[in-house]
């Protein structure tokens, strides 16, 4: 008797129990494990140090940095300051946000965006990183042939982030007019065909958006860079916006089954919590990071990845 695929096992709509256990193990055995981080967003309120420290407390040992926290480090320290700070709690930063906006849809401020691209590079490559993103927000009206355009743009970006042995990650964000869902980043970064180039999956903008799950099926092994990892509340998709994100196990996204077909697809990288809501950025980093593990945890237990 032929034995079902894992990627089988994962599509049929009518799995019994047993079966669901058999596949969660497949992926379990297949090596393909991801890791929890926490994006510094969480933690805005309590600074670079600060939030660092608490979630270091809670057993957190993978970070995102942000440039806005790094920044306001930076006005009285320097970046060997910000590094050591890392190594002395034993975190691991798997990523970082350069925080430019303007560099994929054709527009008159992207010598200025390229720019400040290059120079985000440059910091974090000193702070000893190779991976950073650029999301693609933009509410500016746009045409067919801005695609085309942008595909393009996408390579030259590819090109500077080449120079500091940068992998330069893209985030499609749900209200964007430019980029917004899965299919549209995955059909451009192939287009622009750069090795240090890729597209990323955030959790919320991806069940909250204009995508639906089998637009996951599109995605090829290895192709995904990186992944935010948040829920989505019950709640009239029309009233979602950027803080209404919550931690993963709280709401209504299909998280396992997501999880599950980004196994599939060969992702084994960090699960990356980033959340916005004012009690999570002003809370103690140390109580909303014990949280976040728990039950961020929890999701990966059930969908075989942790």
């Amino acid at each position: 008797m032929k034995k079902l695929s894992r990627r089988s096992m994962l599509l049929t709509p009518l799995l019994t129990p047993v079966a669901l256990t058999a596949s969660r193990a497949l992926l379990a055995d297949s090596g393909k494990k991801m890791t929890l981080a926490i994006h510094q967003n969480t933690s805005n309120g309590a600074g670079f140090r600060k939030s660092l420290e608490g979630w270091s407390r809670a057993g957190i040992k993978y970070v995102e940095i942000t440039n806005i926290l790094l920044d306001e480090f930076l006005k009285t320290d320097d970046l060997a300051a910000a590094r050591r700070v890392l190594t002395d709690l034993g975190l691991t930063a798997v990523q970082a946000a350069t925080g430019v906006t303007g560099l994929w849809e054709p527009n008159p401020n992207r010598p200025a965006a390229l720019e400040n691209l290059k120079k985000r590079c440059e910091m974090f490559a000193a702070m000893g990183l190779d991976r950073v993103y650029a999301a693609t927000a933009t509410t500016q009206k746009v045409t067919l042939d801005d695609y085309k355009a942008g595909a393009e743009n996408m390579h030259e970006a590819g090109e500077i982030a080449r120079q500091f042995n940068m992998s330069l990650r893209i985030e499609f964000l749900r209200t964007s007019t430019f980029i917004s869902t899965l299919p549209t980043v995955l059909k451009m970064t192939r287009e622009a065909a750069h090795p240090n180039l890729a597209p990323m999956l955030d959790c919320y903008h991806f069940w909250s958006g204009l995508n639906k799950f089998e637009d996951l099926d599109l995605i090829r092994p290895g192709e995904v860079g990186h992944v935010h990892f948040q829920d989505v509340p019950e709640m009239p998709r029309e009233l979602l916006d950027l803080s209404t994100r919550i931690i993963p196990g709280d709401g209504v996204s299909p998280l396992v089954r997501i999880l599950g077909k980004l196994a599939d697809k060969g992702y084994a990288g960090p699960l990356s919590v980033e959340l916005f809501l004012p009690k999570f950025q002003q809370g103690d980093p140390f109580e909303v990071a014990r949280e976040i593990r728990q039950k961020s945890e929890a999701v990966m237990r059930q969908a075989g990845v942790l």
